[in-house]
């Protein structure tokens, strides 16, 4: 891009969050109707509920640890993975007043180019913190050069050095993973994964071909099957999650999101074996939607929140009543 150009994809999520500036938070009752919004947005334009989602969580991450909000006309990320190459460290400074200096490498850092400011996870002390950091200062330096990603190309999601940047902790040391709202946060993904996989059986379910082809009807009978029994578990999660807010409802949200990128998979699959190549040839969007939608997913931990599910259900005194 040219000085004084903006990315297409960062204009739009500026413009989503000033067009709706907040989302009920979670577990205050309208959680629901927060999962909709999402849902909405990523049937729309999957990358661009990507960034924006990361906003709103942003939103709730600091409503829930210190009851603040997001700095007014800042686009926000959330940066929270840690592999073992790449880990940052939080210094305070002398006067003890939360502001210090971050170093190291942060990695998926997703938007990086697109956003203002970040929610990054270190080590202070040797524990991990929270810590908020504006990425147009000194000692910020975004890369994406091992970004090579096909599915969500438009949110580059590369490394991100700091050195000696400025930042400053968020609540205590802890409260990032500790809260419930952590959990909360984790089914507003699978919100967005629903959308999108909607937007993607909605084309078959439009299709001329639905009712002369028996074979597409039975692929989207099978669909709807799914979609359905999504759309109600989500409803159950949610109010289960607005009657006890303080509870983190672990292993309901790994279901829900188990469920949801099995579903998106199955949907994916399900549409190419009813309507063959030509949406993925010809229809640049609909292309676009699956690509995205078929990374996206792999942001669930797979066997791993399956396996949690099962010793989870192995060790509960009854199995599934009605």
């Amino acid at each position: 891009m040219t000085t004084g150009d903006v990315d297409p994809l960062a204009a739009a999520a500026r413009n989503a969050v000033a067009m709706a500036p907040r989302l009920a938070l979670p577990g205050r009752g309208g959680t629901l109707v927060r999962w909709r919004a999402l849902a909405a947005l990523a049937a729309d334009d999957v990358c661009l509920a990507k960034v924006v989602e990361a906003h709103y969580d942003a939103q709730a991450i600091l409503a829930d640890i210190e009851d603040g909000d997001t700095a007014p006309g800042c686009l926000y990320a959330v940066w929270a993975a840690e592999p073992p190459d790449a880990q940052t460290v939080f210094v305070t400074d002398a006067g003890r007043d939360g502001t210090g200096r971050l170093d190291g490498t942060k990695a998926w850092c997703s938007g990086a180019d697109l956003v203002d400011r970040a929610l990054v996870t270190a080590v202070a002390d040797g524990r991990r913190v929270l810590v908020e950091v504006g990425l147009a200062q000194p000692g910020v330096s975004p890369s994406d050069d091992d970004w090579h990603a096909v599915g969500m190309a438009r949110v580059r999601s590369g490394r991100v050095r700091f050195d000696g940047a400025r930042a400053r902790q968020v609540g205590p040391a802890g409260a990032y993973l500790e809260r419930p709202g952590f959990w909360h946060g984790g089914a507003g993904i699978a919100a967005c994964w629903y959308g999108a996989a909607a937007a993607i059986g909605e084309h078959l379910r439009t299709h001329p071909r639905i009712p002369t082809d028996a074979h597409a009807a039975a692929h989207l009978g099978a669909i709807d099957i799914g979609l359905s029994a999504a759309a109600a578990l989500m409803r159950e999660t949610a109010a289960a999650i607005d009657a006890e807010p303080g509870a983190p409802h672990v292993h309901a949200v790994l279901r829900l999101r188990s469920l949801l990128e099995r579903l998106a998979t199955e949907v994916i699959d399900r549409v190419g074996r009813a309507l063959g190549p030509g949406p993925l040839c010809e229809d640049a969007a609909r292309a676009r939607r699956c690509a995205d939608l078929t990374t996206f997913v792999r942001q669930c931990h797979a066997e791993r929140d399956w396996a949690a599910l099962g010793t989870a259900a192995g060790s509960r005194a009854s199995g599934w009543p009605l």
